[in-house]
């Protein structure tokens, strides 16, 4: 059981108080870093973190499912842990064609080409981000290395079998079997974990977010987190709610496109309590199946 203290990384005061957990204030790299930014900016970030963050800490929570791609960097500085596999719960692929720089939908591709990883599997798809129409913004070459495959639900992926790709698109109808044949993969194949979750992996019954989700309920990650007992080796969370208005007009276009929806605001405060005690369940859950 890992007994490391959380770190939160606060850029949107969206988390709230978390008993035991350090605290990097990070409100100032809001409108740099989130959904997106050149890699010139992110690597400031990176080097600031560097400077910042304790040696040992436990799960990261870094709030808004905005700031995913922070994953790449907290995954790199884990690498002496390796090799190991990532875990993501996401409703998207979040590999996704992104031609200036870095952006919350496009750091798998990155990740999973790291020498280190063994793989990358990304749990609880439905968007259609990986369809037909999406397939060209996809980036092929970790699905084609064999280091990634997309688990998914409610999206039509004939176009996988096309370019010889079946074997990285795991399709099922429900999120029973989903899950059911994912933890069998993990007992057949047991590596060392990083997990990753984007809540809006999972319905709003579970925890509303502002980006379109999926259809993973609390039973599911719990049924997954205990499969990987004794192997995860560090893991984040993120997918909080919280609003923000972008001041740079890119961002506020893209975001847009991309089905990101106003928070309203007299809904905000049950939607983040909602977040903070799932959070709080999840927390303790990590903790049980860390190493």
């Amino acid at each position: 059981m890992n007994r490391r203290e959380p770190l939160v990384l606060d850029f949107d005061n969206s988390v709230g108080a978390i008993p035991g957990a350090t605290t990097v204030a990070l409100n100032d790299w809001q409108e740099a870093i989130r959904f997106g930014c050149t890699l010139r900016t992110f690597n400031r970030l990176r080097a600031y973190l560097d400077e910042q963050l304790p040696a040992n800490y436990g799960t990261v929570l870094m709030g808004s499912g905005d700031y995913h791609h922070l994953t790449w960097p907290l995954v790199q500085r884990q690498r002496a842990r390796g090799p190991f596999q990532l875990v993501v719960f996401d409703n998207h692929p979040d590999n996704m064609r992104f031609p200036w720089g870095i952006h919350c939908g496009s750091w798998v591709r990155r990740v999973a080409m790291l020498p280190f990883v063994t793989h990358v599997h990304v749990v609880g798809i439905t968007s259609g981000d990986i369809g037909a129409k999406h397939a060209w913004e996809n980036y092929l070459r970790p699905l084609q290395a064999g280091k990634l495959t997309y688990w998914c639900m409610d999206v039509n992926v004939d176009w996988a079998a096309k370019l010889g790709l079946s074997d990285a698109f795991r399709r099922f109808d429900d999120p029973d079997a989903l899950t059911c044949a994912f933890v069998k993969q993990l007992k057949q194949a047991p590596q060392p974990t990083y997990l990753s979750i984007d809540k809006d992996a999972f319905s709003v019954d579970t925890a509303r977010t502002n980006w379109d989700q999926g259809r993973l309920e609390e039973s599911h990650a719990m049924a997954i987190i205990e499969a990987l007992r004794g192997r995860i080796v560090a893991s984040d969370i993120n997918g909080e709610v919280s609003a923000y208005q972008y001041r740079t007009w890119w961002k506020r276009m893209l975001s847009g496109m991309d089905g990101q929806e106003p928070v309203p605001q007299s809904e905000l405060d049950a939607w983040q309590a909602q977040q903070r005690a799932f959070n709080t369940r999840l927390l303790a859950a990590i903790a049980e199946s860390s190493v």
